[in-house]
């Protein structure tokens, strides 16, 4: 069982940044593929960024590939999305999720999922 709480959401100018974090707890944190997804209002969950279990290998959506950074701390249970150059396109509630499966982007590999947090992109 894995339980993931997410925080550092909020509202920022189009061009500026934020930094995602996803808190986990149990110790098997190590030995999931962590990803990010978001949902904008009246859309579906789309894939964002994925990290396999040793930080070793990413995958990113063409929408945020050179703007935003996935990393990830086994020794603290955590994995983060560094967000650049945001724009309005990326306003939404990000979650992350936990899988089994290596660097999957379909939600329906994703065992474990936080709660989410809102990010608002201002024009």
């Amino acid at each position: 069982q894995v339980q993931l709480v997410e925080s550092g959401g909020g509202l920022v100018q189009t061009g500026g940044s934020l930094r995602l974090s996803c808190a986990a707890s149990g110790r098997t944190f190590s030995s999931y593929n962590m990803g990010w997804f978001r949902q904008a209002a009246g859309k579906e969950r789309e894939f964002v960024a994925v990290i396999s279990v040793t930080g070793g290998s990413t995958n990113y959506a063409d929408s945020v590939k050179g703007r935003f950074t996935i990393s990830r701390d086994n020794a603290k249970n955590t994995v983060d999305l560094e967000m650049n150059s945001l724009n309005p396109e990326d306003t939404a509630v990000y979650y992350c999720a936990a899988s089994r499966y290596y660097l999957f982007t379909s939600t329906s590999r994703y065992n474990y999922w936080g709660q989410g947090t809102q990010v608002t992109v201002s024009s």
